[in-house]
């Protein structure tokens, strides 16, 4: 009996797997991540690691009493990423009937949750992760526990079910097969369970494929009830490490994994059931797989204030990038030039390894009377990469916006800001919606010591810095020290939230006094004073690099 020979290393895992998609589509890979906690303290490091692992789907385990703001920005940077979180929750007492209440609360706790959140923010299923062999008395009542167990699962499916988008799913050992089903003795337990959800995770814990006890032996049942029941299957695999080293990888480590998992699609072609793998989890895989210390590929950047330039002159802008090592542009749109007229620059701008946002701002932008504007801008770039080809997109969204220019700033700043807010978030609302835009803008470094309508103890820079994917510093002074004095308490305010921050210095001539810009002292100086800004900042991992105001200005410099 396979249950009597890997009981033992069965107590000792705890995993669960979901997903959902036909033979045709691609197959899912996967991780788990227990612990909640890490999606706070850690987010970019998770979304980081799925990007290069080619994860598309999270299990998230949920903790109820955490509000639901708390969730939002995890799912929906990862929903812009192409990976979709489902919630994972279980313990073995779940099985008895006494706990059917507790069971339910995950499933009203995420329908409730999706109804408040934007279409990007949801769950998108459910994951029961029910181990019962796990309880004492396993051994000496487990055809009551079996019954009991099977009336949680109806009870689940058929809330879960209610609702349309959610995919209901649960962890289920290969060794089900073994088992009966109490009053069913030619039905097997895997069987049945494998019948009650959209997906099952075959918890395949091995380290070979082939013989006698590798994963392709353990499964077969199970694929072919799967197939029968033209249901679907991912296959999970684990990394931590254990006392019986042939139930993990931990030992063997993420490439052999990898090289093992790379061949099931081709070993199980034959099953239209099999939908993909899983790793358990997150924190065992990453810690198994140290990398070296990524170098961080940060900005230098410039401004493409004149939108016929790009037609007059895209060979000497593309030249000029590469003299200077930039890798991102912020270019204005014509908004009345066809489509045609930015693809080929952009085109060979990514190929160059050049980000292209497209830009757009005014003053009077910040007031409510002038949010069509921005609309009108938003939807523009997004027709326009809708239109394209993938290597013919912008990348981001930046705004330009320095309302502080205007006599109603004076008059009615509080009013002002008011404004602006409301037509920021509708900026961002509007790009981030069914889109991978990054959305940014210009920002008065000196905004930190203007405090925010409604919260004054919160720096309004620092409102503007938490909506934005990265926010770009214009820190006009000509000295390390006078750039990096206006920046660095908003670099520690952004490197608390994950947020990214660019700072911009001037190279046009200025009427402000001395101290402003780079007009004066030349490009030379200005990339010295530019190298010590970075060997003070790049301590900081909110720090993301510069940008030069601007392009007809900095080319036409001094040296």
């Amino acid at each position: 009996m396979k249950a009597a020979r890997i009981y033992l290393s069965v107590l000792c895992l705890t995993v669960g797997f979901l997903f959902g998609f036909s033979p045709a589509e691609k197959k899912s890979k996967a991780t788990w991540i227990w612990q909640s906690e890490m999606i706070g303290r850690e987010k970019q490091e998770i979304l980081d690691f799925c990007k290069r692992n080619d994860i598309n789907l999270v299990y998230l385990r949920i903790e109820m009493n955490k509000p639901y703001e708390y969730y939002r920005d995890f799912i929906r940077e990862a929903t812009e990423m192409g990976i979709e979180v489902h919630a994972v929750a279980g313990h073995p007492a779940w099985a008895l009937k006494s706990n059917e209440k507790r069971m339910m609360n995950i499933v009203h706790w995420v329908k409730s949750y999706n109804r408040e959140a934007q279409k990007n923010e949801r769950i998108r299923g459910i994951q029961l992760d029910i181990e019962p062999y796990l309880l004492p008395f396993w051994e000496n009542d487990q055809k009551r526990i079996i019954r009991e167990w099977q009336a949680n699962v109806q009870a689940f499916t058929a809330e879960v079910s209610e609702d349309e988008e959610l995919v209901s799913s649960a962890a289920i050992p290969f060794w089900l097969d073994d088992i009966p089903v109490p009053g069913q003795e030619d039905m097997s337990l895997s069987k049945w369970m494998i019948g009650q959800f959209d997906t099952v995770c075959i918890m395949a814990y091995r380290d070979t494929l082939s013989g006698q006890n590798g994963i392709l032996n353990l499964i077969d049942q199970e694929m072919k009830e799967a197939d029968e029941l033209e249901k679907r299957v991912l296959v999970a695999v684990n990394m931590k490490l254990l006392d019986e080293d042939h139930a993990s990888f931990a030992e063997e480590g993420p490439a052999l994994m990898q090289q093992q998992l790379e061949q099931l699609p081709a070993l199980l072609a034959q099953h239209p059931s099999f939908s993909g793998v899983a790793i358990h989890d997150y924190r065992y895989w990453k810690e198994a797989a140290p990398l070296p210390p990524a170098t961080k590929q940060r900005y230098k950047g410039t401004y493409i204030w004149r939108a016929e330039l790009i037609d007059t002159e895209k060979e000497e802008i593309l030249s000029f990038a590469e003299q200077n090592g930039l890798n991102l542009l912020y270019v204005r749109l014509d908004l009345e030039q066809p489509i045609s007229y930015y693809r080929d620059f952009v085109k060979e701008a990514r190929e160059a390894g050049i980000e292209v946002h497209a830009m757009g701002g005014h003053p009077i932008w910040a007031l409510s009377e002038s949010r069509s504007k921005i609309m009108k801008l938003v939807n523009w770039v997004k027709a326009y990469n809708e239109a394209v080809s993938t290597e013919e997109q912008f990348h981001g969204i930046h705004l330009d916006i320095e309302p502080y220019v205007l006599p109603v700033w004076r008059e009615d700043k509080e009013a002002v800001l008011r404004q602006w807010m409301g037509n920021i978030e509708a900026f961002v609302e509007e790009t981030k919606k069914e889109t991978s835009l990054e959305a940014s803008v210009d920002l008065a470094a000196w905004l930190d010591k203007t405090p925010t309508p409604g919260q004054p103890e919160l720096p309004f820079s620092h409102w503007m810095i938490k909506q934005l994917d990265h926010t770009t510093l214009m820190a006009f002074r000509d000295r390390a020290p006078g750039i990096i004095g206006l920046v660095e308490n908003q670099m520690k305010y952004a490197e608390s939230l994950q947020k990214k921050l660019v700072v911009a210095v001037e190279t046009k001539e200025s009427h402000e006094g001395n101290g402003i810009t780079f007009h004066e002292e030349g490009m030379g100086e200005m990339d010295r004073q530019l190298d010590l800004v970075t060997k003070v900042l790049d301590r900081y991992s909110s720090y993301w690099g510069l940008a030069i105001h601007a392009y007809d200005y900095w080319k036409n410099g001094k040296e």
